[in-house]
């Protein structure tokens, strides 16, 4: 069991700004996951792997074929506040589900 963060590279957002951004994304689908699978993510230690896409239509693929899966997924808009402009997609975040279908969607993707 897994939880992938797939973050923008392409808005040089400062690193405070990505872990924040990573943390929505990750609470998010949290908050949409089945008992179930997190009750089953937390016994194996919560794993996540934060990965990179260069564009925001590389990020708006990856949603469209999240959401065709039974995974829980958020799609981060951000308010604008800090470094970036009001509604910019900043990050996507997929699972906890298993590994291995965490991997069909996110396995051809780089580390951040």
């Amino acid at each position: 069991m897994k939880q992938a963060i797939i973050v923008r590279t392409d808005l040089k957002m400062g690193k405070g700004k990505i872990a924040a951004q990573a943390c929505h994304a990750s609470l998010e689908c949290y908050k949409r996951a089945d008992k179930r699978k997190i009750r089953e993510w937390e016994l194996f230690g919560q794993k996540k792997v934060v990965l990179k896409v260069s564009s925001e239509m590389e990020l708006l693929e990856l949603h469209t074929m999240a959401k065709a899966t039974d995974l829980p997924c958020a799609l981060i808009t951000d308010a604008g506040h800090t470094q970036i402009e009001p509604s910019t997609r900043t990050c996507l975040g997929i699972g906890p589900g298993p590994d291995e279908e965490i991997d069909k969607l996110t396995g051809h993707l780089k580390l951040l």
